[in-house]
């Protein structure tokens, strides 16, 4: 039976703040997600779905790409809190129906919060919007797909379609969207990625010639120093703290490095011992550095000037040099660059005392394997590409990449996120791996870059794009700008939303909008040739099999494959384009037996040789890593790159702060699980902004100060985000933090990453403006 969804939105607790918790984890995680769990699926799906998340023979977790352990090392409950909480949102027994959308409208469903559209439950039927109309009702899979073919076809240039991409898509799906979408005549793939990592994956491949991590889990768990910078594992990859913990029980040293004191980083209790139970747990960073925001740059440089002066104080010692001459390039300018870095900036930038970063590069002399993870705290400045850089020089120095226990490591949110990229969504995909893609399917792929993120709604904002695909995730509420981002979609002629669960996405439309249901990751998927298994690619590279077990929450839902299937055959069928010099696909036996899909791509897509084989090992296969494999670096050069960054303290005006936006624990990107935030004591509310006391004082502002929200930027326009209550936290001196969505109306569309073009969502210049009780 269908259980109930809230049928009102909550306000915000006026009494949102309590005391940050110490300790993450324990008693309290188990018992968060088994309620999560127990009220969307009821206590007997909720046990037999959770015992095969993230097993081999199970189903991979819908919720981050942290890897899992070898299948013999797995435990028997090998997932987190945030991960059950992810799981229960999908295999949820709440449905939302025709009747549901008669009697709610879309001018409605567009004042609802977030959370409360989310907790209505599965989408089960395919809808239209028609234009004019406030509401959607039923149609069926053909009427859409001609509906969707009418349109494409009818643009002036496939390029006045967009095709965007969320990370949970799986590979064989993702392979034959990008397909479908190259054969239409367009590299219109934005995703994720643009928002999240795109900087990493450009500084990554620029100095070691390929844009992913260089560290597998084992490598993580056998380091000897382990630098968490700009990530809050607790929340947002909490199986993380397990490899941390193994790394401090082999002697290994964790440093935290965030804006934010983050309760997991002080000490976790694994619930799935008895220490973590009963005991203390174990404290986890060794050293916590509370940087101020976008002061990473100014710390591996001022890392980097000191492993300098040690070299120079004991030659020979300290650098290693066999390395650096066999295998880099760079390191006289770099050397020279850094030898006059003014300790001042750095001052400036980190807000970090020169004492506390000496302790850290005691700890770096100290210790032989070395890993830096990073997440969004790093990506999303202006300068985050030449941070990251900054990152790879600091290893470079001693060796640390290309070696067993060392390397960097970008952790990746979204499931798949990864293996998106890899089978080819990407705006911007090599030539190499295009030559492939018309060789294996005898058609030429166009070569013109698409559109990003960014790029995509600058062009539905100016009418250079009329339609608007998306397969999975939330694009209205993950992206910046949201007025202008919200005015580009409803200037569409049509946009489809390929979803599992209500969001903001289906609320904000254009004339026409289409929602086509879609199988979740939990759900069993039997096609013409039998039950399918899809697979999917970890954050540190490793692809493996996943298979739902749970029967569709409709009759009438379509796998992911199957839909974009659909479109494909009735859009090219239309074009005319399998007589045209473009390929001539089998949609149908593709989407009827996924072995087929993995058949093209292992003949396109390298290290995917031997795919089925692979895949039925348990645990799957890990992907090759020049760099990791055999110091082998893919640059132009042939060697990694040692690069020269400048450094330009980011300063703001007097009576601003510098705001980051963050996630609550109840959230996973723009899912909202849940209202409370318990490991920074924030409970019910969401509208809260956290501000040093001291920021707070010198502003006349009392802690639960209700305020706006003001961001500034070069082009004049003043961004408000209404309605915050402050709260009175130890962040660093100086800097702010609010969750997202809510806040990202304050980020300008056109302040973004050089070189990636990624929102600048880390570092934003606001001021908090006073104003009366609601």
């Amino acid at each position: 039976m269908a259980r109930k969804a809230p049928v009102g939105d909550p306000a915000d607790d006026p009494r949102a703040a309590h005391e940050p918790a110490t300790w993450a984890a324990g008693v309290p995680g188990v018992a968060h997600a088994l309620a999560q769990s127990w009220a969307q699926m009821g206590a007997r799906r909720s046990l037999t779905t959770l015992r095969l998340l993230n097993q081999a023979d199970g189903f991979d977790c819908p919720g981050c790409a942290w890897p899992d352990p070898d299948p013999g090392h797995r435990a028997h409950a090998e997932f987190c809190e945030n991960g059950a909480k992810a799981v229960a949102e999908e295999a949820t027994l709440r449905r939302v129906t025709p009747e549901f959308f008669a009697e709610h409208s879309l001018t409605d469903l567009a004042g609802r919060s977030g959370y409360w559209l989310g907790q209505q439950g599965r989408l089960v039927e395919p809808m239209l919007r028609r234009p004019g109309s406030d509401h959607y009702e039923p149609v069926g899979w053909d009427e859409a797909f001609d509906l969707v073919a009418a349109e494409l076809t009818a643009l002036d240039s496939p390029d006045e379609a967009v095709f965007y991409t969320s990370g949970r898509t799986s590979n064989e799906a993702a392979f034959l969207y990008q397909l479908f979408v190259r054969a239409y005549g367009t590299n219109n793939l934005p995703d994720c990625s643009n928002m999240c990592h795109e900087s990493s994956g450009s500084a990554l491949t620029e100095t070691i010639g390929i844009g992913k991590g260089s560290v597998t889990l084992e490598d993580l768990e056998n380091a000897d120093l382990v630098l968490v910078v700009g990530q809050n594992p607790g929340t947002n990859h909490p199986r993380m703290l397990t490899s941390l913990e193994k790394v401090k029980r082999r002697g290994g040293s964790v440093v935290a490095v965030n804006p934010l004191p983050e309760a997991s980083l002080m000490r976790f209790r694994n619930p799935q011992k008895p220490s973590g139970i009963v005991g203390a747990g174990t404290a986890l960073a060794d050293q916590f550095l509370r940087i101020r925001v976008n002061g990473d740059l100014a710390l591996f440089q001022a890392l980097s000037r000191r492993l300098l002066d040690a070299e120079d104080a004991a030659p020979g010692t300290v650098l290693d040099h066999d390395f650096l001459a066999a295998h880099t390039t760079g390191f006289a300018a770099f050397a020279a660059h850094l030898r006059a870095l003014d300790e001042a900036d750095v001052a400036a930038s980190t807000g970090l005392a020169a004492a506390e970063i000496d302790e850290l590069a005691a700890r770096v002399l100290a210790a032989e394997k070395i890993i830096v993870c990073w997440a969004m705290g790093l990506t999303q400045h202006a300068n985050a590409v030449a941070t990251i850089r900054e990152v790879v020089n600091f290893l470079l120095l001693r060796g640390n990449i290309g070696r067993p226990g060392a390397g960097v490591c970008p952790v990746r949110g979204h499931s798949n996120v990864q293996g998106d990229r890899t089978m080819g969504i990407w705006e911007k995909m090599p030539d190499a791996f295009l030559d492939r893609l018309g060789a294996e399917f005898g058609f030429a792929p166009p070569r013109h870059h698409g559109y990003d993120v960014v790029d995509a709604i600058r062009a539905m904002r100016d009418g250079r794009a009329r339609v608007f695909v998306g397969l999975g995730g939330n694009f209205v509420s993950a992206t910046p700008d949201s007025a202008v981002t919200e005015a580009a979609i409803r200037s569409c002629r049509l946009t489809v939303q390929i979803s599992t669960k209500l969001n903001r996405s289906h609320a904000v439309t254009g004339a026409a909008a289409l929602i086509l249901p879609t199988l979740g990751r939990t759900e069993r998927d039997v096609q013409a040739a039998g039950p399918q298994v899809v697979t999917v690619e970890d954050s540190m590279g490793s692809v493996h099999a996943s298979r739902g077990t749970l029967p569709p929450a409709g009759p009438r839902l379509r796998s992911e494959a199957s839909i974009i299937a659909g479109l494909a055959a009735a859009t090219l069928s239309r074009r005319g384009q399998a007589t045209a010099g473009h390929p001539d696909v089998d949609w149908a036996g593709l989407s009827g037996d996924y072995r087929r899909i993995r058949a093209h791509i292992a003949n396109v897509v390298p290290g995917f040789d031997d795919y089925e084989r692979k895949i039925a090992e348990p645990g799957g296969f890990l992907l090759p890593h020049p760099p990791r494999d055999a110091r082998e670096f893919r640059t132009p050069s042939g060697r990694a790159v040692l690069t020269v960054n400048e450094l330009t303290v980011l300063r703001v005006p007097p009576g601003h702060l510098l705001l980051q936006t963050v996630r609550s624990h109840d959230q996973y990107n723009t899912t909202i699980y849940g209202r409370d935030d318990r490991y920074r004591g924030i409970r019910n509310a969401r509208r809260v902004v956290l501000v040093n006391p001291e920021d707070l004082a010198s502003r006349g502002l009392a802690d639960g100060a209700q305020v706006d929200l003001v961001s500034i930027w070069s082009d004049g326009v003043e961004r408000r985000a209404p309605g915050f209550r402050v709260v009175a936290y130890p962040t660093a001196p100086g800097c702010a933090a609010a969750y997202f969505p809510e806040t990202n109306v304050l980020v300008p569309l056109d302040s973004t990453a050089e070189r990636s073009n990624t929102p600048t969502s880390k570092s934003l210049v606001v001021r908090l403006e006073p104003r009366g009780e609601p």
